[in-house]
């Protein structure tokens, strides 16, 4: 290309679908500020679309954000950490979904997550009490085996020392927690086992997201 041409080619204006573009761009990311990050192209684009009447294809805003860095929060696929045993015989459920208790150690609720890391999966037990929403034992392995909840209980016995016969706990039906040593360590501390009904999948686990830390 000639030095005048290259001249010519930059002196020349934007194009009509240029500033479009970058009309729409600013759109995309205000849109995409104003849901915390969160939102990506299918929802941009309903935000252009149905909330500010504008005429653009899905594709072309997928092209923007790609090209402009802009990408929304995708939910990972859930990973299933309760596996049950078929032959063990589940705890009664005690709680019946009730979770607002009164006084402190009248009812502990206890969970297995899963942590993706760069070394692998690590998995917590964690044992909350119900009353403060304080995670009053914990464990972390690499492993779900009995051990990793029966240890995160014995922290939670050591720290409250419950009155016998007088505290909860309440779990899924998970293998870990209906299994023999996990039993013998309930019943060793005079804590009573609860477990909620078959389905009810979501029991300790939407309690637990509103827990605060020790």
């Amino acid at each position: 290309m000639s030095r005048s041409g290259y001249y010519e080619w930059r002196g020349r204006p934007r194009s009509d679908r240029a500033q479009e573009n970058e009309l729409l761009v600013k759109y995309i990311e205000q849109i995409h500020a104003d849901s915390r990050g969160t939102y990506g192209s299918p929802r941009v684009h309903a935000e252009l679309t149905l909330g500010l009447g504008m005429t653009v294809n899905r594709k072309r805003v997928e092209r923007l954000m790609r090209e402009a860095g802009i990408q929304g929060l995708y939910r990972r696929r859930r990973s299933w950490t309760t596996v049950r045993d078929p032959t063990a015989e589940p705890a009664p459920d005690l709680v019946n979904r009730q979770f607002t208790v009164d006084e402190p150690d009248r009812l502990w609720i206890t969970d297995i997550t899963e942590h993706p890391t760069e070394e692998g999966k690590l998995y917590c037990a964690a044992v909350m009490d119900a009353y403060s929403r304080l995670i009053i034992g914990w464990s972390i392995a690499n492993h779900m085996r009995t051990e990793l909840v029966t240890d995160a209980l014995g922290m939670a016995i050591l720290r409250r020392e419950p009155e016998t016969d007088t505290t909860i706990l309440h779990s899924d039906h998970g293998s870990q927690y209906t299994s023999w040593a996990f039993g013998k360590r309930l019943r060793t501390a005079g804590i009573l086992a609860s477990m909620g009904t078959v389905g009810d999948c979501y029991d300790c686990e939407t309690v637990f997201r509103r827990s605060s830390p020790v």
